[in-house]
């Protein structure tokens, strides 16, 4: 019976290749690269501390410090599965609060540090937006992350301008005429309701933009991991590595 949060059989045998660290690599050979993506897994998703990692998994340190190179270079892998598939692509947001005693960031820089680091103030406290783009299927295709008052508008542009699409799902907050016209230069059909306050409504596929529940089923289930629900990290960069370690989760199913 595997322990709680290891990854399985099944999922090992598909990501076990990309990892580094293997004989024959440059560098040092890892000595146990399951046991390290379980030491990870465990961290993502009991949202605890590096510190209180389990002696079972290898000295805390050396986990973290491999975990920051090794969960971007297996995210930037897999979504070239969900970059594959052309077809429909949906637009969302979510944003991630993070605990007021973890503090806003480093001393100096003031707001312009805060920024760099996807962080933003608000009444709640800090707070961090994650952009996402998922494609037909419900698979994560690309993310952005921003201070939480960003408005989504202003990402949506360079989450899609890398990828292939036949048709853009989003909520109102994506009707800007600018989005509209750039999906259509595309070759794209937009599905993308309009606000009410227009004079000249536009049509939409209402029955296609049911398939809209797609990108937050996607992230709800990245939120089942703690790591990811609560931003804890003083870093966008690391903050990011755990959001790719739940994406990455998604894309094995």
């Amino acid at each position: 019976m595997l322990p709680r949060h290891a990854i399985s059989d099944e999922h090992w045998e598909r990501v076990k290749d990309f990892l580094p660290g293997q004989e024959g690599d440059p560098g040092v050979t890892a000595e146990n690269n399951r046991l390290f993506v379980d030491g990870v897994l465990w961290i993502a998703k009991t949202g605890a501390q590096w510190r209180d990692l389990p002696e079972r998994f290898g000295k805390w340190n050396s986990v973290w410090r491999r975990s920051l190179g090794t969960q971007g270079n297996l995210a930037s892998r897999f979504s070239r599965v969900a970059r594959s598939r052309p077809g429909v692509v949906n637009l969302g947001f979510q944003r991630h609060s993070r605990p007021p005693a973890c503090g806003g960031g480093k001393k100096r820089g003031g707001d312009a540090n805060l920024n760099q680091q996807a962080l933003g103030r608000s009444r709640g406290g800090f707070s961090t937006k994650l952009h996402v783009v998922v494609n037909g299927l419900g698979l994560p295709v690309d993310f952005k992350l921003t201070p939480g008052q960003t408005a989504d508008i202003t990402q949506a542009e360079a989450l899609l301008q890398d990828n292939d699409f036949e048709m853009v799902l989003g909520d109102k907050g994506f009707d800007s005429k600018k989005l509209i016209d750039y999906i259509k230069s595309r070759g794209a059909e937009p599905v993308i309701p309009p606000r009410s306050n227009l004079k000249e409504q536009r049509e939409f596929d209402q029955h296609l933009y049911k398939e809209r529940k797609l990108v937050e089923r996607f992230i709800n289930r990245i939120k089942q991991f703690r790591r990811v629900a609560t931003r804890y990290e003083k870093t966008a960069r690391n903050f990011l590595a755990f959001v790719q370690v739940a994406a990455i989760t998604v894309l094995l199913q």
